[in-house]
């Protein structure tokens, strides 16, 4: 099974049964995926969210799991338009 054939949960059941209530997860991580790879300099949560049209309750999930499995990495910090401190997310060199 692959990351993009696998539910995005946690291992408990309730986490199990909302993945599944996500029929496109897999191209949806597709998509971030995608779009943190085609950033030299990565992006942060909201970055991803204006890159893609995704809803930040989309993209944080989706983030989660690609750093689960090792494809990218928070590495870093960059302000967000609000002048908080958000985390970077890069492809990870070689992953995948």
């Amino acid at each position: 099974m692959t990351l993009f054939d696998q539910p995005p949960d946690n291992g408990t059941a309730t986490s199990n049964a909302a993945a599944k209530a996500v029929p496109d997860a897999a191209r949806l991580r597709a998509c971030v995926l995608a779009a943190i790879a085609e950033s030299a300099a990565g992006l942060t949560r909201e970055e991803i969210e204006a890159a893609t049209g995704l809803s930040g309750n989309t993209v944080r999930p989706r983030v989660w799991e690609l750093v689960r499995t090792g494809l990218v990495a928070e590495c870093g910090t960059r302000r967000t338009a609000s002048g908080r401190a958000a985390a970077v997310i890069v492809r990870v060199k070689g992953a995948g």
